[in-house]
């Protein structure tokens, strides 16, 4: 699975410990799933979706073959 995480949080100005402090997680956290290393429970994609005001599905999107 692919993610806008990277985008829109630099577009926010945000570190990835500042977010990482919003969605109660480690920064290490952050930094794997915004490089696809990790993929997030579906409770934190809500979490994430929810930081950001956004559904889900503009977040995270599939990977193109």
């Amino acid at each position: 699975m692919n993610n806008r995480i990277k985008d829109l949080r630099a577009a926010r100005g945000w570190s990835q410990g500042d977010l990482a402090e919003a969605l109660q997680v480690s920064r290490q956290t952050v930094n794997a799933i915004e490089n696809g290393r990790y993929d997030p429970s579906l409770p934190l994609a809500f979490t994430i979706a929810g930081v950001f005001a956004l559904a889900i599905e503009d977040i995270f999107f599939p990977e193109k073959d």
